[in-house]
Order: structure tokens, then sequence, then C-alpha cells
């Protein structure tokens, strides 16, 4: 279920994260995480908010949001699958767990199943590279992923 937001409560929410973080040093990427952290994801209507209080344009925030993997325009899942795809990874198989992944939960980098239960999402390293291939699944990491281990960790969150 996505929240829905007024325009007006966006505002609000981000002029306070705004506020309350604009006198760091260099203090953009630490309001887009805030604002995130607030609203699950950095909703269009707060960049302007966002802009005009650090005294950027529209177009400088969104290049660095849009620049930032981790940061989302939408809701993600009640689940959040991350996939490294770091060379590392790469080169111990990691491709094919990325591939049995995207065909098991039927969607592409950066979506979210039908269902909305799960976000598969690409990263370039977590880490492990000793452990390669590696993912993350919510917070937790997880090494040595092959395919049958990311079918595992697939079900583990209902997929």
């Amino acid at each position: 279920m996505v929240l829905q937001l007024s325009s007006q409560e966006i505002a609000e929410r981000t002029s306070a994260v705004v506020e309350e973080l604009a006198q760091l040093e260099g203090p953009l990427l630490p309001i887009l995480h805030a604002v995130q952290q607030e609203f699950g994801f950095v909703p269009a209507g707060a960049l302007p908010v966002i802009a005009e209080g650090l005294n950027l344009s529209r177009a400088e925030v969104h290049g660095v949001m849009s620049f930032y993997h981790d940061f989302r325009e939408k809701p993600a899942g009640r689940h959040v699958v991350k996939v490294c795809r770091a060379e590392a990874c790469q080169s111990m198989g990691g491709d094919a767990v990325a591939e049995r992944m995207r065909e098991r939960l039927g969607v592409d980098w950066h979506e979210t199943t039908a269902d909305g239960n799960v976000t598969l999402e690409p990263v370039f390293c977590l880490g492990l590279c000793a452990c390669a291939p590696a993912a993350m699944v919510d917070e937790r990491l997880v090494g040595r992923v092959d395919e049958a281990r990311a079918v595992a960790l697939l079900a583990e969150v209902g997929a």
C-alpha cells in the first residue's frame, strides 16, 4: 500500500529536515538521506523545498539524487533485496545470480513486485569481495550466494 501524502505535508516535513540539517558542511546528502528516512523515498515535491532551503537549483538537487543509487523516487517494497554488481561478484558468478533473482521476481532493477513485497536493487560493492557473490536482504549481508541460495533468500521474504 502506497502512503498518500499531500504536497503540503511533504513540504512541511521536508522543510523541518532542511532546517535541522542545513547548518552542516555539505548538507545536501545528509538532507536527502533524512528525507528518505522520513518518507521511505524522496518525493518529487521535496526537491524544490530542499533546493530553496539550500539556495541551489532544482536541477542540482535532482542531479545529486539521481546520481546515487540508494535514493528512491518511489516507496520500496516491504523487503529490499540488493545484489552486488561489482567486478569481484561478477567474476564469481554474480551475473547468473542476479539474472535468477530478476527472473524469479519478475522485475528489473529498481522495480518492486506487483504485490509490493520485494524491491530489487543493484549495488556496486557490499564489501564482501572475499565471499562473492554477495547480496543484502533488508539490512542483512549474505555472502557466497549461488543460484540455489538466491532462490532460498527470496523464499525467506515471500517471493
